[in-house]
């Protein structure tokens, strides 16, 4: 699928194809969007996008990385 068929001339959706919902903080993995966000995109005003798009970066360290399996272990 070829997805310059979909570009305009609006804020880009942050979506990177990597969807999948943390559990505890709510948000996509990929974008950091939350499950609202992400369905109302496509309605929401450029303002409205723009706002979002500004705040993605602040999201980022919420999810915190897993310190599982060996590697995790072995740092302790």
């Amino acid at each position: 699928m070829k997805d310059d068929v979909w570009k305009r001339d609006e804020v880009q959706s942050p979506c990177i194809k990597l969807c999948t919902i943390h559990p505890a903080e709510r948000i996509c993995v990929g974008c950091y969007r939350t499950i609202e966000e992400i369905s109302a995109w496509s309605r929401l005003t450029h303002e409205a996008r723009s706002a979002i798009m500004a705040e993605l970066p602040t999201r980022a360290p919420r999810l915190a990385k897993r310190r599982g399996g060996r590697m995790g272990r072995l740092q302790d």
